[in-house]
């Protein structure tokens, strides 16, 4: 496979955005462009909505994708409502990206309002990095094929693995901005097809009282992140770091893509 490859124009969205049978919300992570040139490649990682409504024939599409692997970062109690039947082709595993648990940390985020924000990332990413590093040794460690996680809508436990995917491999940060809110701009079709109201509005609200916006919680979440210290603090081995380095061996030029 080739290192790297051209970067789509305006970050590709149209190009990367999958047609798969009962998702609204699936792309290609590759096709990204990379801060020292070439692009992120295909069929490597994958990001969308819970698979809960995915049809037989999406899952083929999926299959003729590349995908193999699904990781789930849902809540167990999420999890339970999922009566989706998956083919023995796939192997889904589960990664509780929340951890609820920890009530402590979660009380403040969900007396503001905050918890469905990037406003919440780094702190998450500071109290439970074990939450985190399990999902990127996740998608390191699957077998061999494509990955895709996923979670409810696909926006914020989706987008703090994403967000952590592409800067691993110097992704430019405003395509790893305008990946973030691509899943935003599709707030009505994520609506329409779980049959919930679009809350895009209120969140947007609620940061607005903080002076902030959904891009701009996102950008100073990503402009904070210190990849570094969050992989040594997260415990992530070196195998798996340069797994992540390397996006799964796809990419070999340079200095591991940065």
């Amino acid at each position: 496979m080739p290192a790297v490859g051209p970067a789509d124009a305006s970050y590709g969205v149209p190009v990367r955005a999958l047609a798969v049978d009962g998702l609204v919300n699936a792309r290609d992570l590759g096709g990204l462009p990379l801060r020292g040139g070439g692009a992120t490649p295909r069929g490597v990682f994958f990001r969308s909505e819970n698979v809960d409504a995915l049809t037989a024939r999406g899952w083929g599409e999926l299959h003729r994708l590349g995908v193999r692997t699904v990781v789930d970062l849902r809540q167990a109690a999420e999890r339970e409502r999922d009566q989706c039947t998956r083919p023995d082709w796939v192997v889904t595993v589960h990664v509780d990206l929340d951890g609820l648990e920890n009530v402590d940390f979660w009380h403040d985020y969900a007396e503001s309002g905050l918890w469905g924000t990037a406003a919440h990332f780094l702190p998450h990413l500071a109290a439970m990095p074990e939450r985190a590093g399990a999902a990127l040794e996740a998608v390191a460690g699957a077998r061999e094929g494509g990955v895709l996680f996923h979670c409810m809508s696909g926006r914020d436990r989706t987008g703090l693995v994403a967000m952590l995917l592409l800067s691993v491999v110097g992704v430019e940060s405003d395509a790893i901005v305008d990946d973030y809110l691509e899943t935003v701009r599709r707030a009505d079709a994520l609506a329409a097809a779980s049959g919930r109201e679009n809350d895009e509005p209120a969140r947007e609200a609620i940061l607005a009282r903080r002076g902030s916006s959904t891009e701009q919680a996102f950008r100073d979440a990503l402009a904070g992140l210190d990849l570094v210290a969050f992989l040594t603090l997260a415990g992530v081995p070196e195998g798996a770091q340069r797994r992540l380095r390397t996006w799964r061996g796809s990419i070999t030029s340079g200095e591991d893509a940065r």
